[in-house]
């Protein structure tokens, strides 16, 4: 059953086209997901699905009697009730039936009506009827789950007479998807719903949905959870609104493959016309030849030429270290974190090496940006130590972006950081993050969020910092940007620590898992569903229920393959920056070997028998460490 129907739909703002033509379908019982860059119109052709935006062109037509909840981005709720009442308010009419009941159920206990069998049957019957309305639509259960939706939000602590009006954003926006998936709709439509969710939470809700009785549109930047949830993938992009079947895995292996089909009927389209248009080159002034000649040629004049298919405008990124550290990058020691008069966590101890991608993760509050601006050196310790290693430089780029000037042009902003660099060199940095032409002059206040975003990412590559600080990078950046991010940071030569909620991008990048509480840290080695599958194992093993993984995420061969291979380059890549490192130290040491042999047979040495003894001493150090950085690169060469 079609539940709705999108035909011809266009929508402009001014001059700028927004939607084009766009024609499309939600049937009962789908789960689909909307993709595109950002400024594409995704939230603009869901406010005109919902009817909070007329269309220029075309209509929405609904089924008869469809119920439609819709959560629009970062919209809050805003009430003067509590959490609980708010929440009841979605079973008016349930509560209005139950106290119904209750008024029948008195009204049979009336000696009055006992002596009248016709009125006491007439209200057995009614209250029959209505009993089985009440149970069939929820009744005995929608206080339950009432408190099943808040303790899956994370609002399982608090106090449900707590008013809404005085809850964070987060909070109020958190409050208001749970009123939305309590309504339980036919159709639910969603706007970015993950933003504000730690990694629990979107666990629960990519469970809630999967089972969910209604059809849900969504349109989301979260790769791991379009896997998790999505059977249908629609991109809307400048080629209009094209429809593909599956995940979004699914999705990016489909269009690689059409795109590659594209380009392929092109080149043979172009290979034709250039074989006829060489033919009635030669032949149309020849006189046995001439008619085919001409025959070719208005072919070539009806023929349908197909337009080269265009490259996707994305962010090249490429990230690069000034100079190299030393193998030991960081060292915590007991370490607290926070602010005067609060301690958000204690007891914190661990190291990281060279060449780690270690991502930090924990509930939301429990200090994770804290953390990071502790080891940049940003917010002093409340107890305990940070060591940097030697050689260590760090780039620091922080959730709510770097501070920028606002009365700045984003070319200025950026050149100010770097004076010394050519104004050309500054230019193809911006135009490698889509800053081109006079995108370059607009005013950093004006830009969008992943606009800023982007710019700071710039800022950063051009730092060519060896120890990467990242607070939620993937944040405001479109799935494209996101994939070259990733790309990028892949064969970064540095170290990487990093906070983020983005299940598919910790899958990618993270070689370490830490996890924060606030009385220490627990590490695992491996990306996020090694991590998920160790800590259900965990739980299990201790008697307790583990958290359910999503689920599998396109456990295809084929990509079980891609996995495996992009593995194993990280690996090799990894071998050859130690195997290059080691060189670089053996040399060293060599020099060194060479210098202290020198001197310890100068006669002014072996004469002075404390300097002999102390240059002996220096001379077996250096041997001992040459001998074992040798063995550690011969296992390296042999790997």
């Amino acid at each position: 059953m079609i539940l709705l129907q999108a035909v011809h739909v266009s929508k402009s703002f001014g001059a700028h086209r927004v939607l084009a033509d766009v024609n499309f379908i939600v049937q009962e019982g789908d789960l689909a997901g909307i993709v595109g860059v950002n400024g594409a119109g995704k939230s603009t052709l869901l406010k005109i699905i919902t009817g909070a935006l007329p269309p220029d062109e075309g209509e929405v037509i609904l089924s008869k009697g469809l119920t439609v909840s819709y959560l629009a981005q970062d919209s809050g709720l805003e009430s003067g009730r509590s959490i609980w009442n708010e929440m009841l308010s979605v079973y008016a009419r349930l509560i209005e039936t139950e106290k119904h009941l209750r008024e029948m159920e008195n009204r049979m206990g009336d000696p009055a009506l006992a002596g009248n069998d016709t009125a006491y049957r007439q209200l057995l019957q009614d209250y029959d009827t209505l009993s089985f309305l009440f149970e069939s639509k929820g009744g005995f259960e929608y206080e339950a789950n009432i408190r099943g939706v808040l303790h899956g939000l994370n609002f399982g602590n608090m106090d449900y007479n707590t008013p809404v009006n005085t809850l964070s954003g987060g909070q109020k926006t958190r409050l208001a998807l749970a009123r939305c998936l309590l309504g339980a709709p036919d159709l639910l439509i969603l706007d970015e719903p993950t933003n504000y969710l730690d990694m629990d939470n979107l666990t629960w809700l990519e469970q809630y949905l999967q089972s969910y009785r209604g059809a849900v549109l969504v349109v989301s930047h979260d790769r791991y959870f379009l896997d998790a949830l999505i059977k249908v993938i629609y991109e809307l992009d400048g080629a209009g609104f094209t429809r593909y079947t599956g995940n979004y895995t699914s999705f990016v292996r489909q269009k690689a493959e059409m795109a590659e089909q594209q380009l392929k009927a092109y080149k043979k389209q172009q290979e034709e016309i250039a074989r006829m248009e060489e033919f009635v080159r030669r032949n149309i002034a020849a006189k046995d030849t001439t008619g085919r000649a001409q025959s070719r040629l208005k072919t070539l004049e009806k023929m349908d030429r197909l337009a080269r298919p265009g490259k996707e405008r994305r962010v090249s990124v490429s990230f690069n270290v000034n100079r190299p550290s030393n193998q030991e990058v960081l060292q915590v020691k007991g370490l607290a974190i926070g602010y005067p008069g609060l301690v958000l966590a204690h007891g914190l101890d661990f190291e990281i090496s060279k060449g780690e991608r270690v991502v930090l993760i924990g509930p939301n509050g429990v200090g994770k940006s804290t953390l990071l601006k502790t080891i940049a050196g940003l917010l002093p310790a409340i107890g305990g130590r940070v060591r940097q290693g030697s050689l260590v430089q760090i780039g620091y780029y922080k959730q709510e972006r770097q501070a920028f000037s606002r009365d700045k042009n984003v070319l200025r902003e950026l050149w100010d950081r770097y004076p010394r660099m050519d104004e050309s060199d500054i230019r193809k940095a911006l135009g490698r993050f889509l800053f081109s032409g006079d995108d370059v002059h607009k005013n950093v206040a004006d830009l969008s969020g992943g606009e800023k975003s982007r710019l700071a990412l710039a800022a950063l590559m051009l730092q060519k910092s060896n120890f990467l600080l990242l607070d939620e990078p993937t944040n405001h950046l479109d799935l494209a940007s996101k994939e070259a991010l990733e790309d990028a940071l892949s064969g970064y030569p540095g170290t990487i620590l990093f906070v983020s909620h983005d299940r598919y991008f910790i899958n990618k990048m993270a070689t370490r898992v830490m996890e924060l509480s606030t009385n220490g840290i627990t590490n695992c080695l491996g990306n996020y569903d090694y991590y998920l599958g160790r800590k259900a194992q965990q739980l299990q093993l201790a008697g307790k229920p583990g958290p359910k993984e999503s689920e599998p995420i396109n456990k295809t061969p084929e990509k079980e393959q891609y996995l495996q291979k992009k593995e194993e380059e990280r690996q090799k890549r990894k071998r050859q920056r130690q195997i290059t490192d080691l060189e670089q130290a053996i040399a060293g040491l060599e020099e060194l070997i060479f210098r202290l042999e020198k001197e310890l047979y100068q006669p002014e040495e072996y004469r002075d028998y404390q300097a002999c003894q102390l240059r002996q001493e220096e001379l077996d150090q250096a041997r001992t460490a040459m001998q074992d950085h040798m063995e550690k690169w011969l296992d390296l060469i042999e790997e």
